[in-house]
């Protein structure tokens, strides 16, 4: 059991931090603004086969883990620009497995997605480094979880991407497929 988690999160799970400080918020923010550079690192040179092996037993393809980490991205950016456009506004969560069984999830180039990580993470960052103390406190709700804040959310979604990124290179390193 020990090493299926470890190969589901193979940066451990997210933590909150009590009290997160300007310092690690600015770094939470480069880590998503560098993420779609890491994320064509870590699958440059894959073949097919290769995209299409689970990262771990019962897992998403590699496919499926870049494309999800775009679907999920593009939910957060709308969920940000939310939060700070209408007072705690309800979001809308979506099916992630789901979405990961749907067709382009499974079969589209990667390319599709590394192409539109870029555009989006240029675009969320400029957005995230625009916000000052005030803003970071603004908070929305999400109906399985309940009231979340903005520099939680930053914090999260910087976990999210070396998360989904270190099921690529973990599986890379695991296999023997050189980078």
């Amino acid at each position: 059991m020990a090493e299926l988690e470890q190969l589901r999160y193979p940066i451990g799970r997210w933590k909150r931090s009590r009290d997160p400080a300007a310092e690690q918020t600015r770094e939470s923010i480069e880590a998503i603004a560098d993420a779609p550079v890491a994320l064509r690192r870590a699958v440059s040179g894959l073949s097919e086969e290769q995209l299409d092996t689970p990262y771990r037993p019962e897992g998403w393809t590699v496919r499926q883990v870049v494309h999800h980490f775009v679907d999920s991205h593009v939910n957060s950016y709308v969920r940000f620009r939310l939060a700070m456009t209408e007072q705690e506004p309800t979001i809308r969560p979506y099916d992630e497995k789901a979405w990961a069984e749907l067709a382009d999830a499974r079969e589209a180039p990667i390319a599709i997605s590394l192409h539109l990580a870029d555009a989006l993470h240029d675009r969320w960052t400029r957005l995230l480094r625009s916000f000052d103390e005030t803003d970071l406190k603004r908070c929305y709700f999400h109906p399985d979880i309940g009231k979340l804040n903005v520099v939680d959310t930053i914090s999260t979604y910087a976990w999210h991407c070396r998360h989904h990124i270190a099921h690529v290179t973990s599986l890379r390193q695991r296999m023997g497929w050189s980078e």
